[in-house]
């Protein structure tokens, strides 16, 4: 560090003062460009030149208001010629007006006198003042995006009542309870008993018939033995599958309800002989 301490330093390296900039230090021309601002036009740099020099915008000093937007277009002019374009057509716009009022004013043939040759620039400052104004005043309205977010709420609508599907396991479970309860009562006895399928069909449509829903135990008997549950059981799976009775329930979990299908014809009368399962025990 340099003894003279009171110099000012050029920058600060991790808290350090740096009083000089090493000398192998490169830094490109472009790293110390500052655009302090951004026009959108010709337009927009003419009424920032006439604002910050508070400038009358009905009386504009032609001659140093185009003195300085010259000197920001060469600026621009070195970096991007295609940029610079449309400001160059304004400065040929500025140089004619302040041409046009170094000459003397003639009269029209009607005898009147000649219009301000600011005055149509004047008109084009003020109507683009009101609409950069008016944008200013849009964009602090609240923005969808940008401000707020809309609320989004899904509601799930039925018509039709729509119950959940009874599942291969939920029937194993509620059968396996049945099974459970009928060994509770079962009688040891040594009996031939012959039992019709189609009989048990009939039978469970019969119990049915004329009720809106029948809980699935309340088709079971377990006084009767396991083979009567057993071809009852058969008969309801038969029932369901020829569709004339549907099997479901109100939600997950919850009791297993059977009932009369739309489409069901009259109750099922014993078949043959081959639609039956004779049991013995």
């Amino acid at each position: 560090m340099p003894e003279v301490v009171d110099h000012v330093a050029v920058a600060k390296l991790y808290g350090e003062p740096l009083f000089a900039l090493p000398q192998d230090l490169y830094i490109p021309p472009d790293a110390l460009e500052v655009f302090l601002e951004a026009f959108e036009g010709p337009l927009d740099l003419l009424l920032y030149l006439i604002r910050k020099q508070n400038f009358n915008i009905l009386d504009i000093p032609m001659a140093a208001l185009t003195r300085q937007y010259l000197r920001y277009v060469d600026e621009i002019r070195a970096h991007n010629l295609e940029l610079a374009a449309e400001y160059l057509l304004m400065a040929a716009m500025l140089i004619e007006i302040k041409s046009r009022m170094l000459l003397p004013p003639r009269k029209t043939a009607e005898g009147k006198e000649p219009e301000d040759p600011r005055a149509e620039l004047v008109r084009r400052l003020q109507e683009y003042e009101r609409i950069k104004l008016g944008a200013a005043r849009l964009a602090e309205l609240p923005q969808l995006g940008r401000d707020v977010l809309r609320a989004q709420v899904f509601i799930e609508q039925s018509l039709v009542p729509r119950f959940p599907d009874v599942h291969v396991a939920d029937l194993q479970e509620a059968w396996a309870d049945i099974l459970k309860r009928a060994k509770l009562v079962q009688h040891h006895k040594i009996t031939r008993e012959e039992l019709s399928v189609r009989e048990h069909m009939g039978m469970v449509l019969r119990q049915l018939q004329g009720r809106r829903f029948v809980e699935f135990e309340n088709l079971f008997d377990p006084a009767k033995g396991l083979q009567v549950l057993v071809v009852t059981f058969i008969a309801l799976l038969e029932l369901a599958k020829e569709t004339l009775v549907e099997i479901t329930q109100a939600e997950a979990f919850a009791p297993i309800y059977v009932r009369l299908s739309y489409s069901a014809a009259l109750p099922i009368t014993p078949g043959p002989s081959g639609d039956d399962a004779a049991l013995e025990h």
